[in-house]
């Protein structure tokens, strides 16, 4: 609990910059003109290919001196083209935000109009209307319009937050992460479970932490309206183990192996979110 306190802490000390670590997208690049590197101050000798440059916040450097630079790439809005698809830590760096917006908005949307909905997250939307959402997110960005003057039906929001998580490159639980927490969920002792699932919260990077924490906290919300919506931690679980979490390597059958452990932690999560976070 302690280690959550002091992470919280971190996030939130300075909300107008959040200093969340972000290695650089580096690409062999040719430059035209001349070109010095901007880590060493070195001249960048050759014709073609005489060094990297960030994709994200276009820094360029010695292929050598690339090894050295920091994690501390700020990308550049005008080089994310997209909100859908794009690493979360970089879309949330690019766009100066505690989280990806894409979240904040439907969440925010969601309870405002969607808590009582009957299989709220169970109940499909129309595609083509969630693809609208999608398309108006990567064009907009935050100023993308999705309340119920367009949208009226509130499981095309559900499902816009839904796509979102599965596009990610990096699942919000991360590939790195993954095995452990499958571990973590296949202790018997509850409350040995739930302090290894913490441990392993503890090595997500801290965007991924801070969305998975607020998405947590609003399924949470959820459950309370379980009476008129019917979905419980469980029921979520379903919904949002495969969304939030898949295996390292594209194998059917580890997918089918650890589905109820994915069902599980989510639930788990969902269930102790005002201790895990």
């Amino acid at each position: 609990q302690i280690t959550s306190l002091v992470r919280r802490a971190a996030l939130t000390q300075n909300d107008n910059h959040f200093n969340y670590e972000k290695a650089h997208n580096f690409k062999v690049h040719t430059f035209r003109g001349p070109h010095w590197c901007e880590y060493c101050a070195n001249f960048m000798w050759g014709l073609i290919a005489q060094g990297v440059r960030c994709s994200d916040c276009g820094l360029n450097v010695h292929k050598q001196c690339s090894k050295y630079v920091p994690n501390d790439c700020q990308p550049d809005l005008k080089r994310i083209k997209r909100v859908y698809c794009c690493d979360l830590t970089t879309l949330v760096k690019a766009h100066n935000t505690q989280r990806p917006m894409v979240v904040d908005s439907c969440i925010r949307e969601i309870e405002a109009r969607g808590l009582k909905s009957e299989g709220l997250y169970r109940v499909s939307g129309f595609t083509e209307h969630i693809e609208d959402v999608k398309m108006a997110f990567d064009r907009d960005g935050d100023k993308a319009d999705i309340s119920a003057n367009i949208y009226p039906d509130i499981n095309i929001i559900a499902g816009a937050l839904k796509l979102y998580f599965r596009d990610l490159p990096i699942p919000v639980i991360t590939y790195d992460t993954y095995s452990k927490f499958i571990e973590a969920a296949k202790i018997c002792n509850p409350d040995e479970r739930l302090e290894a699932i913490h441990e392993v919260l503890m090595l997500l990077p801290a965007a991924h932490y801070e969305t998975l924490r607020y998405l947590m906290i609003h399924l949470k919300k959820v459950t309370l309206h379980e009476k008129e919506n019917f979905m419980n931690a469980e029921n979520l679980g379903i919904v949002f183990g495969p969304t939030l979490m898949r295996p390292p390597e594209d194998s059917t059958l580890a997918t089918l192996n650890d589905m109820r452990y994915q069902k599980l932690i989510v639930q788990i999560l969902i269930e102790n979110e005002d201790v895990l976070f």
